[in-house]
């Protein structure tokens, strides 16, 4: 486990807005499988953020960024993750699954 991004998080006075390089961080820390809660902690943001910055909402093209940084630090573990886009897991099932329940 790195240990680099496990930091105390600071007081809630030193709330500020995410910025680019806290984007790319974010990316980084998803592929080394950094929990969101702690990512939310050390970054003192709502998880909508973080998604908004996965779907890249916020910040486009800082996934590409993060790559190259990451590709950098560390060489040789890309092949250990998807470095694809965030997707969506819908909760709502597909129209198509309902037939195959009988109507009441």
């Amino acid at each position: 486990m790195v240990t680099a991004f496990l930091v105390e998080p600071p007081p809630p006075v030193a709330r500020r807005p995410l910025t680019e390089n806290d984007a790319v961080d974010i990316w980084i820390a998803r592929w080394l499988r950094i929990r969101p809660i702690d990512l939310q902690r050390r970054h003192v943001c709502d998880p909508r953020r973080l998604y908004e910055i996965w779907e890249e909402t916020r910040f486009p093209g800082s996934r590409a960024q993060a790559l190259e940084e990451f590709r950098a630090r560390f060489p040789g573990l890309e092949a250990r993750f998807d470095p694809g886009p965030h997707r969506r897991i819908p909760l709502a099932p597909h129209p198509s699954q309902l037939s195959l329940f009988p109507e009441a």
